[in-house]
C-alpha cells in the first residue's frame, strides 16, 4: 500500500501528505466568492433596470427600489441553491454521531 495517500490510514507523521495548503476548499472560496457577488450584483443590476422601465411605463417611481431588493433577495437564493454559501469551519469532517443507550459509556470496538 503506497505511504502518503489520505483516508487510507498510510499517511506517515513528519512527512507532507498530498493535500491542499490553501485550506479545505482550495481555491472553491474564493471562486465561490466571485460568483455569490456576480449573482447578487447581477440581479440587483437586472430588476433595478425592470424596475426603473417599469416605473417609467406606469409613471411610479419605487419599482426600482423593489427591483433592487427582489434582485438582492434572488441573488441570495441563487447562491444558497448552487450550495455556493458554506459554514467557514475548517474542521476534519462532520461531527461524528452521537450513541444512545448502553453502549454510549463503552469503549471497546466490539462489533
Amino acid at each position: 500500500m503506497p505511504e502518503n495517500v489520505p483516508g487510507t490510514g498510510g499517511e506517515v507523521p513528519g512527512k507532507p501528505s498530498d493535500r491542499d495548503p490553501r485550506g479545505r476548499y482550495g481555491e472553491a472560496g474564493y471562486n465561490d466568492g466571485i460568483a455569490v457577488f456576480s449573482y447578487i450584483v447581477g440581479g440587483i443590476i437586472v430588476w433595478s433596470l425592470i424596475g426603473w422601465g417599469l416605473d417609467n411605463l406606469l409613471g411610479t417611481r419605487w419599482l426600482v427600489l423593489a427591483g433592487g431588493l427582489l434582485g438582492a433577495v434572488g441573488g441570495f437564493y441563487l447562491s444558497y441553491k448552487h450550495n455556493l454559501t458554506r459554514s467557514s469551519s475548517t474542521g476534519a469532517g462532520p461531527v461524528p454521531e452521537r450513541k444512545h443507550g448502553p453502549e454510549e459509556g463503552s469503549q471497546s470496538n466490539v462489533e
